[in-house]
């Protein structure tokens, strides 16, 4: 049986854990910075220069908010470069309806902790601009935010971008998208539990 092969873009390190479900697939690493010594050195901008279709599967998790606006399509475009035909995009980013729904119904203000994580405390300005902390520490601006999403912007743009099968779920502060350039097979509707989509957005079960 063929490996499986899953790109993560913009993991920032290859010791950080992906999902479960691809622990038996082959896990390629991609990031901008030669430090992390990835698998790819490359800017996501630039995915249209690889190699196309010889991922099954692209992991980007709290990396397309790096990217202005107007950037995110380039970015997508070659999510699907490098995807194979039945391939699809697993996305993380920061919901910003929800940030600001929280901090509305907390009370708080944008620099007030909205809640902790391993690294400190997160602030809406975090969730917003990029973690405050982290920016100033490495010295490195790419690590800021440049755009933002609700469940129904990026929905959005995975359909403009050629995904017309895209599978929403939104958690605390946060929207998580499957999108795919054709149904997905049964295979994949089994990993995920998905329905048998028709091409617009739908909840996972």
């Amino acid at each position: 049986m063929q490996t499986l092969k899953v790109l993560n873009v913009g993991g920032n390190s290859k010791t950080t854990k992906m999902p479960a479900h691809y622990q038996q697939w082959q896990q390629c690493f991609l990031d901008i910075d030669p430090r992390w010594k990835p698998d790819i050195l490359c800017d996501a901008r630039l995915l249209t220069t690889q190699v196309p279709a010889q991922f099954d599967a692209i992991f980007c998790s709290h990396n397309l908010e790096h990217y202005y606006a107007h950037e995110v399509p380039k970015v997508l475009g070659g999510f699907l470069h490098v995807l194979n035909a039945t391939g699809f995009a697993e996305i993380a980013v920061p919901d910003m309806r929800a940030v600001m729904e929280a901090m509305l119904n907390n009370k708080q203000d944008i620099d007030e902790p909205l809640y902790q994580s391993p690294a400190g405390a997160i602030s809406a300005r975090d969730v917003i601009y990029g973690f405050g902390a982290e920016i100033e520490r490495s010295g490195n601006e790419f690590f800021a935010h440049k755009t933002g999403f609700t469940p129904t912007s990026l929905q959005r743009a995975l359909n403009a971008a050629g995904f017309p099968f895209v599978f929403l779920a939104a958690g605390y502060l946060e929207v998580r998208a499957l999108a795919f350039r054709v149904p997905p097979t049964l295979a994949q509707q089994q990993l995920f539990g998905l329905p048998m989509p028709a091409a617009q957005s739908e909840a996972p079960r």
